[in-house]
C-alpha cells in the first residue's frame, strides 16, 4: 500500500518477535532441556527464528520433533516448566518500542497485544517487560481458536469496543498477517522480528517496515490526514 491510510482508532501488536525480543528466555529453555539430557545446547542462530512458534518451533529446531512425535507432549511440558520459571531474564522490548508505545500513547490512542503465547505466560510477562499497562492482552488461549485465526484480533476489537477495521495489527509472522487480514484489520509486518521461515515481503501485508519508528511516522501520517478531512 502507498496511501496513506485512515487513521486508527487503536494499534494491535504481536508479543514475541513484535514487541519484545523473547527469543533468549525461550531458547534457555529449550537448552535446558539438552544439557539435562547430556546434549550440547543448540546455537542460539537456529533457534531464535523460531520464537515466534513457541514450544513448538523450539522443541523443533532443538530436537527434531513436532507434536504428532512420540514423546514430544513431555517435553513440551517441561520446557513450559523451564520457560515459566525464568522467562524475563533476558527478555527486553526492542530498540524503538518504547518510543512507538509512547508515540500512540501521546496521540491519544490504545494499543493492545495479541499473542499465541498461553496465558499463563502473558499475565506475569507483560509487566515484567514493561508492558503491563497494555490496553487489552489476548493470550493463545482466551479464545477457542488461537491465529492465524481471527478470533483474538476480533476479540481484541470488542473489548475495546471498535470494529475491527478501526484497529491495526502489527506483527513478525506470516500467521499475524494471516489473522489481521481475516479480521478486516489494516495489517503491517515487522521485519526487526523473527519472521519465521518465510520472507516478510511474501505475505502481502499492508506495510512491511523494517524499524519501529516507521510504523510511528505512518501513524502520525494518517492521524495527519484524519485531521484535514474532518
Amino acid at each position: 500500500m502507498t496511501t496513506t491510510p485512515a487513521a486508527p482508532r487503536a494499534i494491535l501488536f504481536d508479543l514475541d518477535g513484535t514487541l519484545a525480543d523473547t527469543a533468549p528466555d525461550l531458547a534457555a529453555a529449550v537448552n535446558l532441556l539438552r544439557s539435562v539430557r547430556g546434549l550440547a545446547p543448540t546455537d542460539y542462530a537456529v533457534l531464535r527464528p523460531t520464537a515466534s512458534a513457541g514450544a513448538r518451533g523450539m522443541i523443533g529446531a532443538a530436537f527434531g520433533m513436532t507434536p504428532d512425535d512420540d514423546g514430544y507432549v513431555a517435553l513440551r511440558d517441561e520446557f513450559f516448566s523451564n520457560y515459566e520459571a525464568a522467562m524475563a531474564v533476558h527478555s527486553r522490548l526492542f530498540d524503538g518500542i518504547p518510543a512507538l508505545l509512547e508515540g500512540i500513547e501521546a496521540a491519544g490512542l490504545p494499543w493492545g497485544v495479541v499473542t499465541n503465547k498461553s496465558q499463563r505466560f502473558t499475565v506475569p510477562l507483560l509487566p515484567q517487560i514493561g508492558l503491563g499497562h497494555a490496553a487489552c492482552a489476548i493470550s493463545g488461549d482466551t479464545t477457542a481458536h488461537a491465529k492465524p485465526h481471527p478470533a483474538p484480533l476480533l476479540e481484541a476489537a470488542n473489548r475495546l469496543q471498535l470494529a475491527p477495521a478501526q484497529c491495526w495489527y502489527v506483527g513478525d509472522d506470516l500467521r499475524d498477517i494471516q489473522a489481521g487480514k481475516a479480521a478486516g484489520m489494516l495489517t503491517i509486518a515487522c521485519g526487526w522480528g523473527y519472521c519465521g521461515a518465510t520472507e516478510p515481503a511474501s505475505w502481502q501485508a499492508d506495510y512491511l517496515f523494517q524499524q519501529p519508528h516507521e510504523l510511528l511516522a505512518l501513524l502520525r501520517a494518517a492521524l495527519a490526514g484524519s485531521a484535514l478531512a474532518a
